[in-house]
């Protein structure tokens, strides 16, 4: 009987938020160059050592007189006034105003002695005459002053800015740009700031490996996002990312390295490991090595979280206490981002002295319904899409929300969502249309200006490069014209045959070269589909929803016809018709990697990746836009680059620019698949 660790009593998200509220994660003060002081928080007061600024100074550039001497000027009886010299900013006066004179100054200089104010040089004319050694120097003598100024007229006095002895900063500022300013005229070149909670991050898992080196997919390898996504959300929270070699699902590594983390860091979070499973053995480390106290919460992502503490060993730094505070995330990317950005990174910021960040909540309205009845939190990815104040008719300025979820192992739902919808344990179902808030990933979140989905296509990706911000969901052509009937998407992209019907707009299109990838040399000598049927040829295909399969299904029809027969007795004779691939790309790798003899794909790809071609057929891909959006920008925009404007004849659209350097595409002299 396996040893397996089962999730009986499954905590509340408060009990989650308690228990992590009660571990230690502060890190003790520390002092920073100035230079490196933006964006940490001070942890003392700060006072001015010395005025700001520390002498009196000229505001403007003109002239430093005593005031009294402008008494009754005007611009019909200006006071004349002696010059007898310049004070320029940065060097110390050298002549003294006496009654009746007047020095000529810039903005920033020291006042001379005598002078208690200045006149701006717009309010005064160069006369000659009266002080003949600088008419001698070719400069006027004298100065006619059209107006009158008081005492401390156009002149900052020291400490005006802020005087020794006041106090400049408190505790818990966040230092930005302007402190930092204030702080270099105190002279300060470091500053005591609150520390950044050194945070170790183990990755958990025999498959996995670091980015940038080689993986073996035959063995279940796969890339470690966890770690580099997490060090930038602990980096952004305020603390000090450490990453750690990863741990396989050995005890005595696991345990090993976690107590190494434990030893240097403030805080210890893992990835992975943490499900009821026979092989994740996190939770049984922690419980040797220090104090487990919860082991699943209900929220889904997410349910498989650890919260506890790890005892530090003898040789750890003993200013740090006695134990370190260790929370467990689940191995899922997507999931261990919601659950760290949910529960995690708060106690960061707290512990960092950080503010909450700027709220990112948006209120949006459900673009389609959504069932869901687990008796559990769901934090449900979302994404966004603005309509412009009421596209649809509706007069509604609400952005359409839509639900974006693969599972949680898939790492593109991180970039195409925007934010977070957190539905109630006691809510089964969201309603087209009903308001949902939505907690925006961050405050600087741009949602896309066009949503499109459907088929996968070389030239349509390179047309969505010439958009602004467009989002594409490639999920075929099938389900792209469902989406587009279900009133979300602006556009939908159909490869062949169509048996949808959907109130929509054809924007226009083009024409792709099908048929079967082989490696170059065609090596098997295939010469169509009926190679694949008759001859024990390894095959790679692609998904129903994708335009390509359909065409190929039409295809194994037509040739079933012939031989009096049906489709899927065909079928079972093709080794590998049930393998299939998701991206337009991947049977054309599989050939390439030796994995297929022959796979469906375009004659582009073929070309691109190296691979002789045997084609098939041709297949029209289409544009289809709602028929409420058509007049949206994005949309029109999107019209244009296909060639759809009603542009001067003889003109090159980007599509055709596209279509030009693709090999076997054309522009669709028509638009019927």
């Amino acid at each position: 009987m396996s040893d397996r660790k089962e999730f009986r009593d499954l905590a509340t998200p408060e009990a989650a938020r308690d228990a992590i509220a009660s571990l230690d994660l502060s890190p003790a003060p520390e002092t920073v160059p100035l230079r490196e002081a933006r964006g940490r928080v001070l942890a003392e007061r700060v006072d001015a050592a010395i005025d700001v600024p520390g002498f009196d100074r000229a505001s403007m550039d003109g002239y430093a007189v005593r005031a009294r001497d402008t008494f009754g000027a005007d611009e019909a009886d200006p006071a004349e006034l002696d010059l007898v010299g310049a004070v320029h900013a940065g060097a110390a006066p050298d002549v003294t105003v006496e009654p009746g004179t007047c020095a000529e100054i810039s903005t920033g200089a020291v006042m001379p002695d005598g002078a208690d104010a200045v006149v701006m040089v717009e309010r005064t004319d160069e006369i000659d005459g009266g002080n003949d050694d600088a008419a001698a120097d070719g400069e006027p003598s004298r100065i006619a002053v059209r107006t009158s100024v008081a005492p401390g007229d156009h002149v900052m006095t020291a400490g005006t800015d802020i005087a020794a002895g006041a106090r400049a900063l408190g505790p818990g500022t966040r230092l930005t740009p302007r402190e930092i300013g204030l702080l270099s005229a105190l002279g300060v070149d470091e500053v005591p700031v609150e520390g950044r909670p050194r945070v170790g991050i183990v990755s958990t898992g025999d498959e996995l490996v670091r980015p940038g080196e080689a993986i073996e997919p035959d063995r279940g390898e796969i890339y470690d996002v966890n770690s580099t996504t997490i060090a930038a959300g602990v980096e952004e929270a305020g603390g000090e990312p450490v990453l750690y070699p990863h741990a396989g699902d050995d005890y005595d590594e696991m345990e090993r390295l976690l107590r190494r983390a434990a030893d240097e860091c403030d805080l210890v979070l893992s990835s992975g490991s943490t499900s009821a499973s026979a092989v994740d053995v996190i939770y049984r480390v922690i419980e040797a090595r220090g104090d487990l106290l919860l082991h699943g919460v209900a929220v889904k992502p997410g349910k498989p979280m650890l919260v506890g503490r790890l005892d530090r060993t003898d040789e750890a730094d003993a200013s740090r206490g006695s134990e370190s505070a260790y929370i467990g995330l689940p191995g899922y990317p997507v999931s261990a981002l919601t659950i760290f950005r949910t529960f995690v990174a708060p106690a960061i910021r707290e512990a960092a002295g950080q503010p909450e960040p700027a709220t990112a909540t948006v209120e949006g309205r459900m673009g389609v319904g959504e069932r869901y009845g687990e008796g559990r939190m769901r934090l449900m990815p979302v994404g966004l899409l603005d309509l412009d104040g009421g596209a649809t008719g509706a007069g509604d300025d609400r952005p359409l929300v839509y639900p974006v979820d693969k599972g949680s192992g898939a790492t593109t739902s991180l970039v195409e969502a925007d934010g977070v919808v957190a539905v109630d344990p006691d809510t089964e179902y969201l309603d087209a249309g009903e308001t949902v808030a939505v907690d925006l990933f961050s405050p600087d979140v741009r949602p896309p200006t066009l949503l499109g989905v459907g088929e996968d296509d070389p030239a349509l990706n390179r047309l969505l490069d010439r958009l602004d911000n467009p989002r594409y969901l490639a999920v075929g052509s099938r389900e792209g014209l469902r989406r587009l009937r279900d009133g979300v998407p602006d556009v939908a992209v159909t490869a062949g045959p169509t048996d949808r019907d959907v109130d929509a707009e054809e924007l226009g299109g083009w024409s792709r070269e099908w048929g079967l990838v082989v490696p170059d040399g065609n090596p098997e000598s295939v010469t169509g589909l009926a190679d694949l049927v008759d001859r024990d040829l390894r095959f790679r295909n692609r998904p129903t929803v994708s335009g390509l399969r359909r065409g190929l299904d039409a295809a194994l029809d037509d040739l079933a016809g012939e031989r009096d027969t049906d489709r899927r007795a065909l079928a079972e004779r093709i080794d590998g018709y049930g393998r299939t691939a998701k991206a337009f790309e991947s049977p054309v790798r599989a050939v390439v990697a030796g994995d297929a003899d022959a796979g469906l794909g375009l004659r582009e790809t073929a070309d691109r990746l190296g691979c002789d071609f045997v084609p098939l057929g041709e297949q029209s891909v289409v544009v289809r836009a709602a028929a409420e959006r058509v007049d949206r920008e994005p949309v029109a925009a999107l019209s244009s680059a296909l060639g759809g404007d009603g542009g001067d004849d003889g003109a090159e659209s980007p599509l055709d620019a596209i279509l030009r350097d693709l090999p076997g595409y054309s522009r669709n002299s028509r638009n019927d698949p």
